[in-house]
């Protein structure tokens, strides 16, 4: 099949296919823009691709583990202690049990944003001025027992990191806030991290006396998990660090933490942050992805009634990193995320610091991962939008499980090892989308060609044929084309006195009942109905399949149908009509066939010199008195039957001769007194070509004398006394030029 041809053949799936893939390319790029609403569709698949990945990968990862604890206020320690929130004395020996077993640092996942009442100063207030003695004592006694004094001194005895929040509601202003701790090139303002314009911070006295500050706000992505945390928030022109980067930097005893921009567009991005010397890449708006250890409770948690009891293992706490957090159902500090819907929130800033310290941890998507998957998705386009439509059903369903199983463990062996995140959902959906609607495409196609060809052939070619032609539509070529064929026309003699002997009605059923018949043995032998005009057949071999020995299956054919027309004439008798004979001409070669006509009218046909010969043989057939005549070019190609030749002969129109044959009987069904005829016409034949009139003349007349009945015989005794007079020459290729069709 020629590339334009194939081209022509599957053009709809080809622009289908590349439209589709323009269409994915496009939805990628989309969900790389915060301000499309569509490429927030397109990233909340790829949110829960990214669950089902981080979550089956989970067994698989191998990564480092930092020493970290979660003093959990529990519901435990709400029966034991009170309701939270407590007082500020009882989260002062909190901090100094943790401080004595040694941890590196305490992070509280926890808002100590409003003042605790000092018993002393309640009852001066309450006093109103009376007993001046009594109120002197009571402000004298009071800084000795006030909480938030009391838990200030303990801040200090180890690293701690205190939580606040941020808030959108510019009018909520609490607390107070500590120094910024970034260092940045770029202001903070010019960079695209979260604004917010209201926050809620802690109590001056502890603020002042916290050695770390750092905001305990989640960042859910728009179905509500919890994937990514936010490291930088911007407020008030200055950027403030997650608890759990906060954290990080007094772990690692980073002086400062510093913001690393990128020129974007007119403005600039983040990169990544540099703890220290440690550089860690985020995303455009300073997020990391949580590299979740595991589902909830991954990290060893311990009620924080234990701590205040000092039941501590000196081992798990030694020189560990405490997140002080609650898990109680009734404080809600419950998220939902990739491994749970029911995850503390403490937990997850135990997760981000640990991906902090060891950045190999941190899933990551780097600037050129985009670039490789759009060229991935048109490169998958491309191949995609050629092999798929042809194939069929089952070759579709197996190439898209292997694009998409070979894209889903790339992208799992990716994660795991180097712990890259590769979009998944337009590589993946571009190949299912591609299979499903080229798959109707070609299944549409198969039905138009399956309509078209039953329309077209359902009267013409054999049931066999036909169903091939279902099976294989591209093999049943509707486009003109040149192929060796075999060609046959029978023709009813003397059908204008018959049609003159009959009225239209009787002349109609005389024609169904050779018909009828007739067209079912031309099926029988594979053959193709060309056209009926009048009382003429035309068949073909070859087309539209490829017949194998179609030559000796056409001659094969038209002797049956011969044998046909004399098992109907008893029948024709009986119901009054006249007694007929067929003349069959069949020959061999090159013919143009296709479905040929006007814009009005098409049928399905051949033309060409090849078939022109085939009807000129037909018409010699009542000249020679034979029923069949066939060519040279179809005689050649016959093996299992036996043949007289006939002639040498040059019809109308044409100056190369062609010698003709009439065929006998298959070989194996040939009788004795045909052989000894066909050897005496051999004989004859012969002398008749050698020009050896005097030995020609009584050979034929002997046969004549054997077979009087048969024509041929009679028109060569002829023939040769004609010879004898007017010698051909030496010349002579042993034609006879017919001047007539």
């Amino acid at each position: 099949m020629t590339l334009k041809k194939w081209f022509k053949l599957y053009r709809l799936q080809w622009v289908s296919g590349s439209v589709i893939t323009l269409l994915f390319i496009l939805l990628h790029l989309l969900a790389l823009s915060p301000a499309s609403p569509y490429g927030q569709v397109i990233k909340r698949f790829e949110g829960l691709a990214y669950d089902v990945r981080l979550k089956e990968s989970l067994g698989w990862q191998q990564r480092s583990f930092l020493p970290i604890v979660i003093v959990d206020i529990d519901e435990q320690s709400l029966i034991d202690v009170g309701r939270f929130p407590w007082s500020r004395h009882v989260m002062a020996r909190l901090q100094t049990q943790l401080a004595n077993a040694g941890v590196a640092v305490v992070a509280y996942d926890v808002l100590f944003s409003e003042p605790e009442l000092n018993p002393a100063m309640q009852v001066v207030d309450h006093l109103g001025g009376k007993k001046a003695e009594v109120v002197d004592t009571l402000q004298a006694l009071a800084p000795d027992i006030d909480a938030d004094i009391a838990f200030s001194k303990t801040l200090n005895e180890t690293d701690t990191v205190l939580g606040m929040l941020f808030e959108h509601q510019e009018d909520i202003l609490v607390g107070n806030l500590p120094a910024p701790i970034f260092a940045s090139e770029v202001k903070p303002q010019e960079l695209p991290i979260p604004d917010f314009a209201g926050h809620v911070a802690n109590v001056k006295v502890l603020q002042l006396n916290s050695p770390g500050t750092g905001f305990i706000n989640s960042a859910p992505d728009g179905d509500g998990f919890v994937r990514y945390s936010m490291l930088m928030i911007k407020h008030n022109e200055h950027a403030y660090p997650a608890l759990a980067l906060e954290a990080a930097r007094l772990y690692t005893l980073a002086d400062e933490v510093k913001i690393i921009a990128k020129p974007f567009g007119d403005g600039h991005s983040v990169q990544g942050i540099k703890l220290g010397t440690t550089l860690i890449p985020t995303d455009d708006y300073g997020r990391v992805a949580i590299p979740f250890r595991g589902p909830a409770f991954s990290f060893p948690y311990v009620s924080a009634t234990e701590v205040l009891k000092g039941e501590i293992d000196a081992e798990l706490f030694d020189q560990a990193i405490v997140f002080v957090g609650t898990s109680a159902v009734g404080h809600a500090d419950l998220r939902t995320t990739p491994v749970g819907v029911q995850y503390p929130g403490v937990e997850v800033h135990a997760n981000v610091l640990e991906g902090l310290v060891f950045p190999e941890l941190l899933p990551s998507r780097p600037d050129w991962i985009d670039g490789a998957v759009v060229m991935l998705l048109l490169l998958l386009g491309i191949i995609t939008s050629i092999i798929l439509p042809t194939l069929g059903v089952f070759g579709m369903t197996l190439v898209a499980l292997i694009i998409t199983g070979g894209f889903i463990f790339f992208s799992f062996y990716a994660w795991v090892v180097w712990r890259l995140d590769f979009p998944q959902v337009a590589v993946l959906g571009l190949t299912i989308t591609q299979t499903t609607v080229l798959g109707s495409l070609g299944f549409v196609k198969e039905h138009k060609e399956r309509v078209q060809i039953k329309s077209i052939f359902d009267q013409y070619v054999p049931p066999a044929h036909i169903a091939s032609m279902l099976e294989q539509p591209d093999q049943a070529s509707m486009e003109g084309e040149k192929r060796v064929m075999t060609v046959l026309f029978a023709d009813i003699r003397e059908f204008t006195s018959i049609s003159e002997s009959l009225d239209a009605g009787r002349l109609k059923a005389y024609l169904n009942q050779y018909f009828s018949p007739i067209t079912r043995i031309i099926f029988e032998y594979q053959g193709t109905i060309d056209k009926y005009v009048g009382d003429m057949v035309m068949a073909f071999w070859n087309a539209p399949l490829l017949v194998d020995e179609h030559p000796e299956l056409a001659v094969k054919c038209a002797m049956q149908m011969q044998v046909q027309v004399d098992e109907l004439q008893a029948q024709m008798k009986e119901q009054g009509f006249p007694p007929f004979a067929i003349g069959i001409g069949l020959n061999t070669g090159d013919m143009n066939v296709g479905d040929m006509g006007s814009e009005y009218r098409r049928a399905y046909t051949v033309l060409g010199d090849a078939v022109n010969l085939g009807s000129r043989l037909e018409g010699l057939t009542k000249f020679y008195g034979v029923g069949i005549l066939i060519s040279e070019m179809t005689f050649e190609h016959c093996h299992d039957i036996v043949f007289r030749p006939i002639d040498k002969v040059k019809v109308k129109g044409k100056n190369v001769a062609v010698t003709i044959y009439e065929p006998i009987a298959l070989k194996n069904d040939i009788t004795k007194a045909q052989m000894e005829e066909l050897e005496a016409h051999n004989s004859a034949w012969k002398l008749y070509l050698s020009q050896c009139w005097q030995e020609a003349l009584p050979a034929f007349t002997k046969l004549i004398e054997l077979q009087p009945q048969r024509k041929v015989y009679h028109l060569f005794c002829e023939r040769v006394r004609e010879m004898q007079v007017n010698p051909p020459g030496e010349n002579w290729d042993g034609s006879y030029t017919h001047k007539s069709k």
